[in-house]
């Protein structure tokens, strides 16, 4: 990683809330925060926030948030987690958007990298 970070290096960027029923989790978020949801054109069931920086995607048998961390480079980044004894995945594109990486930190925590695209 570069020695000057961006103001989004290791700060909470994304987030996403599995929910069984993508309908209803909407609609308890959008009347507790008043957010807006926009489904994705990607996966199935994924329904995106600006307002609050996530989204909501079927939970396929995922429980608990996962959180996404701004990174300057995700592949330096997954590098640096497998150093540090924990898992991580090769970095994948969202065309347009960023790369991003799901991990495993050493203590079983999920978490995920992300990269904005330049």
């Amino acid at each position: 990683m570069s020695e000057t970070m961006s103001e989004t290096a290791g700060k909470v960027v994304w987030f996403e809330l599995p929910a069984d029923d993508t309908t209803r989790a909407r609609g308890f978020y959008g009347d507790l925060f008043g957010w807006q949801f926009q489904a994705f054109e990607g996966p199935d069931d994924y329904f995106m926030t600006y307002e609050g920086g996530g989204a909501i995607q079927a939970a396929n048998g995922k429980r608990g948030p996962l959180v996404y961390f701004g990174t300057d480079d995700v592949d330096a980044s997954v590098a640096r987690v497998r150093e540090l004894g924990g898992e991580a995945s090769a970095a994948q594109e969202i065309p347009g958007v960023g790369r991003y990486a799901q991990c495993i930190d050493t203590e079983g925590n999920p978490f995920g990298l992300y990269q904005t695209a330049s």
